[in-house]
C-alpha cells in the first residue's frame, strides 16, 4: 500500500485580528502588499492558462474593496505577460480604499477598461480562467440580490475559478458560506492561512489551497496574536515517533482500557479494542456491558466484566457503545472521580451533558491525569447546552469553549476536525475525507487515541497525531480505490497500523525519533 501524499509541514492559520496587525506595521512597504499579492496571483494564473486555449480570454470579477485592488493588479499584470483580460468591476472607483483605488487607475492607465456585471458571458465555456476578486475576508454578512447571483454565475463557467485570499461569499474566520459562496478549482491564500478555508464548508469551495507568505516570513512567525492556531502535522509529534528498543515486553507499552459495548452496541467497544491492539497498546482491556467470552476477530482483547478494568488498565477510553443506563453511568461517575487519564467519547459525553456535574467534576481534576473529549458536532452541542447550528457556525469557538469548561484537551470531529487545549492551543487537521462519515469511525479514533497515550504519549501529542493518522489512513484507503463512498471503519485499523509504523521509521532516518524509553518528550504539555 503506498502512502497518502506527504503533509505539508505544520503551517499558521491567523485570525483576523493578527493578519490586520501584520497588514497596519505593513502600510510602508515597498512593494506595497497588493503589489505583492497581485504578482502571487498573476504567477498562478499563468500557470493555470498554460493549459487553457488561447483565444479564450481570462474574466477577472473586482470587487468594492481592497480585494478587488488585488484584482487589478492582476489584471494589469495578465495584460503585460499577454493574457489581456476581461475585468467586470462591481463598484465605484471614487469609492475604492486608497490602495485600491490606486491599482484601478494603474490598470486604467495601463490601456485597461472596466465593465459591468450585464458584461458578463453568457456562454459558460467562453473564459480561459475567472480570477475571483469580489470580496475578501472582510465579508461578515450574506450576499444577496446581484452580488448572490453574480456568485452563482461565475460558478456556471466551465472553466478553472481561482479565488484571491478567499473565495467570495466565505467567511474567513467560520467556514460558514454567507448566503452563497464561489465554488473556486484554485484559492491563493495571502500571507497566511485562515480558519474558514480548512473547515466546514471551506473545503469544498476553497479547492486546491496555495499559500504566499508575500515576503512576510518573519512577520508571520513573530505573530504571537492570541487566537492563532496551526495545521496538524507529523512535526508537532514527531519526538514521540520513536522506535521501540528490543529489550521490552508487553508491559511496556502499558494496559488500555475501554468500557462501552452495551446490549446492540458491542461492535462499537470491538472496535475501539482493536485499534488499540493494531496502534499497540500492550494489553487491551474490554469492560462490555453485553457480557461476551472473547472476540474471535481479534482474541487478543481480553473481556472482563467492566468494574473489573478499573484495577488493570493504565488509562481509559469510556463510551463507544456505552447506552445511557444506570449502569452506565455508575460508571462514568468512578472514572471520572478516578485518577486515570481518561478519553470521553459518545455516551460518556452524552451522559456528560445530562450530568452537567461530572464536567465540574473534570474540570478540577488538574492535569496529572490529562482529559480528552472527542466529540461530534450534536455531542458538543448537547455539552454546551446549545443546538448543532450554532457549533456548526463557529466551530473553533465551541472547541475552545468546551476545551475552558471541562479543562480538557478537544477534538471537534468533522470537516476540518478542529483540536483545542485548555491552554488557548487550537489546531485544524487537513487530512481525512467523506469515507470517514460512517459508522464506528469514531470509535476506532478512540481506540487509536488511548492507545498511544497508554505507551506514555502526552495526551496532547497522542490527541494530535490520532487524528492525523486517522484521516491520513482514509486518504489512503480512498487512494487504494476503497472509498470514500462506502468505507468501512474497520478498514481503517489496518493501515493506521501501517502508517505508524512507516512515520516511526522515517522519523529515525531523519533523526527525529530516538529509541528511549516510555515516556515522550513532552513539548506540547496540557498546561
Amino acid at each position: 500500500m503506498p502512502l497518502p501524499k506527504p503533509q505539508a509541514m505544520s503551517q499558521p492559520i491567523l485570525c483576523a485580528a493578527a493578519l490586520r496587525d501584520i497588514e497596519q506595521r505593513q502600510r510602508q512597504a515597498d512593494p506595497p502588499l497588493m503589489e505583492r499579492a497581485g504578482q502571487a496571483a498573476s504567477q498562478l494564473a499563468l500557470r493555470l492558462l498554460a493549459d487553457r486555449p488561447r483565444l479564450l480570454a481570462p474574466l477577472i470579477i473586482a470587487g468594492p474593496g481592497n480585494n478587488g485592488g488585488d484584482a487589478f493588479v492582476v489584471a494589469r499584470l495578465l495584460r503585460q505577460a499577454g493574457f489581456p483580460p476581461r475585468v467586470i468591476f462591481v463598484g465605484h472607483a471614487d469609492q475604492l480604499p486608497g490602495d485600491a483605488r490606486k491599482a484601478h487607475d494603474q490598470w486604467i492607465a495601463a490601456g485597461g477598461t472596466t465593465l459591468d456585471a450585464d458584461a458578463l458571458p453568457t456562454d459558460e465555456a467562453a473564459c480561459a480562467l475567472v480570477i475571483d476578486g469580489l470580496f475578501g475576508i472582510g465579508l461578515t454578512r450574506p450576499l444577496t440580490d446581484a452580488h448572490a447571483t453574480l456568485v452563482r454565475r461565475i460558478n456556471a463557467f466551465d472553466c478553472p475559478i481561482l479565488a484571491l485570499d478567499i473565495p467570495s461569499g466565505l467567511d474567513a474566520a467560520t467556514g460558514r458560506v454567507l448566503g452563497v459562496a464561489v465554488r473556486a478549482t484554485h484559492t491563493l491564500s495571502f500571507i497566511a492561512l485562515k480558519p474558514g478555508l480548512l473547515t466546514l464548508d471551506g473545503p469544498d469551495h476553497c479547492g486546491e489551497i496555495s499559500v504566499h507568505d508575500l515576503e512576510l516570513g518573519s512577520e508571520i512567525a513573530a505573530c504571537a496574536a492570541p487566537g492563532c492556531g496551526r495545521t496538524v502535522s507529523r512535526e508537532l509529534f514527531a519526538g514521540a515517533l520513536r522506535p521501540r528498543p528490543r529489550n521490552s515486553h508487553k508491559g511496556s507499552y502499558g494496559s488500555v482500557g475501554i468500557l462501552g459495548g452495551a446490549a446492540g452496541m458491542a461492535g462499537a467497544a470491538l472496535l475501539a479494542g482493536r485499534a488499540a491492539l493494531a496502534l499497540g497498546g500492550g494489553r487491551v482491556y474490554l469492560g462490555m456491558l453485553e457480557r461476551l467470552a472473547v472476540d474471535p476477530q481479534q482474541p487478543e482483547l481480553m473481556l472482563r466484566a467492566p468494574e473489573e478494568i478499573f484495577g488493570l488498565a493504565d488509562c481509559l477510553a469510556i463510551g463507544p457503545g456505552l447506552g445511557q443506563s444506570a449502569e452506565a453511568l455508575a460508571l462514568l461517575t468512578r472514572a471520572v472521580d478516578g485518577k486515570l487519564p481518561l478519553l470521553l467519547d459518545a455516551d460518556a459525553l452524552n451522559l456528560c451533558a445530562a450530568h452537567p456535574d461530572l464536567l465540574d467534576r473534570l474540570a478540577s481534576r488538574g492535569h496529572a491525569a490529562p482529559v480528552v473529549l472527542t466529540p461530534h458536532p450534536a455531542e458538543a452541542a448537547r455539552l454546551l447546552q446549545t443546538d448543532i447550528a450554532s457549533i456548526q457556525a463557529d466551530r473553533l469557538a465551541a472547541a475552545q469553549a468546551l476545551a475552558r469548561r471541562s479543562n480538557a484537551a478537544i477534538v471537534l470531529k468533522g470537516c476540518g476536525s478542529i483540536i483545542a487545549l485548555p491552554d488557548g492551543r487550537w489546531y485544524i487537521n487537513t487530512a481525512g475525507n467523506p469515507g470517514l462519515a460512517s459508522a464506528g469511525s469514531g470509535d476506532v479514533l478512540s481506540g487509536m487515541l488511548i492507545a498511544l497515550i497508554a505507551q506514555g504519549w502526552p495526551a496532547a501529542e497522542a490527541l494530535l497525531a490520532a487524528v492525523h493518522l486517522h484521516g491520513n489512513a482514509a486518504d489512503a484507503c480512498v487512494a487504494a480505490g476503497s472509498g470514500p463512498i462506502g468505507l468501512t471503519a474497520s478498514e481503517l485499523i489496518p493501515l493506521s497500523r501501517s502508517l505508524l509504523n512507516r512515520w516511526v521509521i522515517a522519523a529515525a532516518e531523519i533523526g527525529m525519533g530516538t529509541a528511549t524509553s516510555k515516556a515522550a518528550p513532552r513539548p506540547l504539555p496540557i498546561r
